[in-house]
C-alpha cells in the first residue's frame, strides 16, 4: 500500500475505536446517570423506565439522519462527510457532560449517535473502494473494524478512572460525577482526527466516476429493483437481529451485574469498578470476535457459512450465559458476556465485508445505510425499550435480576431471527466491487 493508503486506514481504525468509544460510554453510565437527574436511586424502576428511552431514542435518531448521510454520502462524497459527522459527535459528547435534566441529556445524546452512525457508513464506502484486491480489501475492513471494540476497552477505562479519581477533578454542577467525566472525555479522541481528516483524498472510485460523469444518482428506490430487492430485504432483517442482540441483551449487562450477591455488597467505587471490569471482558470478546471475523473472510468464501460460524454458537451461548447469570454469579458474567461478546459483535464486523460486495459505487452508501440505520438502528435497536418493559413481569427480587431473564428472551428471538433469515442472505456474486 502506497503511505496514503495507509494513512487512511489509520484513520478510519481510529474513527471506528472512537464510535464505539462515544456509543459504548451510555451502558457505563446510564444507571448512574439517570439516578442523578431523577433524583432516585440508581437500581430502581424509575431509572429502568427511562433506559429503554435513552437507548432506543438516540438510535431511532441516527438511524434517520445515517440514512439520510448514506445518500449524501453517495452524492457529495466520502471524505467530506466523515469530516462533518466527526465535528457533531464529538461536540455533542462534551455538551451531554453538562446536562441538568433527562431531557438534555437525551438531546445530547441523540446528536452524538447521529454523528456516529453517519460516520460509519461513509468510512466503510471509502475504505471499500481504495482496494482493487479481494483478499486485501477484506483483511483491511476486517482488521479496522476490530479496533472498534478497542474503543469499547477504553471507554471503560475512562469510566474506571472517573470513579476512582473523580473527588480530585472539578465540580461540574456542584459535584463529583464520573459519569460526567467520562462524557467529556468523548471529545479528546476526536480532535485529532478533526485535524487530519479534511486533508486525506476522497474515495478514488467515487471522483473518477464523478469527473467523468458517469456517477449515477443514488436513489432508495433502486435498493428495491428485481436485482437488489432480496438483498437489502434480508441484509436489513438480519442487521436488525445483531443490534437487537446487541441492545436488548449485551448492553444490559452493567445493569445486571450491580444486582448479583457480591457485587450488591460492595462500596459504590468498588462497585462501578466491578461493573466496568466486567464491560471489559465482554470488549475483550468483540476485539477476538473481529479478529477472527478479518482472519476467516478471507478463507470462508461462503458469506453464509462465514457468519453461520458466529451465529450457531451465540444462539446456545446467548440464553445459558443471561439465563444462568443470577443464580451463578460474577465469575459467570464475565466469562459469559466474553463468549457472548464474540459470537454477537463479529457479525457486526461481518457486514462491514459483505455490504459493499453486493452493491455498485454509486448505490453503495446508500445501500449499506439502509441496512444499518433501518434495519439495525430504527428497528433492532427497539429491543432495547422491549426489554425495560418486560422487567416488572419479570420473576426474580430486584430490578437487575429481573432484567437479566427480559435479556435472555429478547436476545434469544433475535438470534432465532437472524439465524432463519440467513438461509436467504445472497452470496456475492464475484470477488471485485460491482461499479
Amino acid at each position: 500500500m502506497t503511505t496514503v493508503k495507509w494513512v487512511i486506514v489509520g484513520v478510519a481504525a481510529l474513527g471506528f475505536a472512537f464510535d464505539t468509544y462515544e456509543l459504548l460510554m451510555l451502558p457505563l453510565i446510564v444507571r448512574p446517570a439517570l439516578a442523578e437527574l431523577l433524583g432516585v436511586a440508581p437500581n430502581s424502576l424509575a431509572v429502568n423506565a427511562w433506559v429503554g428511552t435513552m437507548q432506543y431514542v438516540p438510535a431511532l435518531c441516527g438511524g434517520v439522519f445515517g440514512l439520510l448521510g448514506g445518500y449524501l454520502t453517495d452524492l457529495l462524497g466520502r471524505r467530506r462527510i466523515l469530516t462533518y459527522s466527526i465535528l457533531l459527535y464529538g461536540g455533542s459528547a462534551f455538551f451531554a457532560a453538562f446536562s441538568t435534566s433527562v431531557p438534555e441529556f437525551l438531546f445530547w445524546r441523540c446528536a452524538t449517535f447521529v454523528g456516529v452512525c453517519v460516520e460509519f457508513v461513509a468510512a466503510v464506502a471509502w475504505l471499500a473502494e481504495l482496494f482493487d484486491d479481494p483478499k486485501q480489501r477484506e483483511k483491511v475492513i476486517g482488521y479496522t473494524q476490530a479496533f472498534g471494540s478497542l474503543g469499547g476497552v477504553l471507554v471503560g477505562a475512562a469510566y474506571y478512572i472517573s470513579v476512582t479519581y473523580a473527588g480530585s477533578f472539578p465540580e461540574i454542577h456542584g459535584g463529583h460525577s464520573a459519569w460526567r467525566y467520562t462524557l467529556i472525555s468523548g471529545v479528546l479522541p476526536a480532535i485529532p482526527l478533526m485535524l487530519i481528516r479534511p486533508f486525506l483524498p476522497e474515495s478514488p472510485a467515487w471522483i473518477a466516476k464523478k469527473r467523468a460523469g458517469t456517477l449515477r444518482r443514488p436513489s432508495f428506490a433502486a435498493l428495491f429493483t428485481p436485482a437488489l430487492r432480496r438483498t437489502t430485504i434480508v441484509t436489513t432483517i438480519m442487521m436488525a437481529a445483531v443490534y437487537a442482540t446487541a441492545f436488548g441483551a449485551i448492553q444490559q449487562m452493567p445493569r445486571i451485574v450491580p444486582g448479583l450477591p457480591e457485587v450488591s455488597a460492595m462500596e459504590n467505587v468498588a462497585r462501578e469498578q466491578t461493573i466496568t471490569i466486567v464491560n471489559w471482558f465482554q470488549e475483550g470478546g468483540g476485539l477476538a470476535g473481529r479478529v477472527l471475523l478479518a482472519a476467516l473472510a478471507a478463507v470462508i468464501i461462503s458469506r453464509r457459512r462465514l457468519i453461520w460460524v458466529f451465529q450457531i454458537p451465540g444462539l446456545v451461548l446467548l440464553p445459558a450465559v443471561f439465563l444462568l447469570v443470577p443464580t451463578q454469579g460474577l465469575a459467570w458474567a464475565q466469562f459469559g458476556i466474553l463468549v457472548v461478546g464474540l459470537t454477537t459483535i463479529a457479525q457486526m464486523s461481518f457486514w462491514g465485508n459483505y455490504l459493499p460486495r453486493v452493491y455498485p459505487t454509486h448505490l453503495r452508501g446508500t445501500g449499506e445505510s439502509f441496512a444499518a440505520n433501518v434495519g439495525g438502528r430504527m428497528i433492532g435497536t427497539y429491543a432495547a425499550y422491549i426489554t425495560t418493559a418486560l422487567v416488572p413481569s419479570m420473576p426474580g427480587a430486584g430490578v437487575p435480576i429481573k432484567l437479566a431473564y427480559a435479556a435472555a428472551i429478547v436476545g434469544t428471538t433475535a438470534y432465532v431471527i437472524g439465524v432463519v433469515a440467513s438461509f436467504w442472505l445472497p452470496e456475492p456474486k464475484e470477488q471485485e466491487l460491482p461499479d
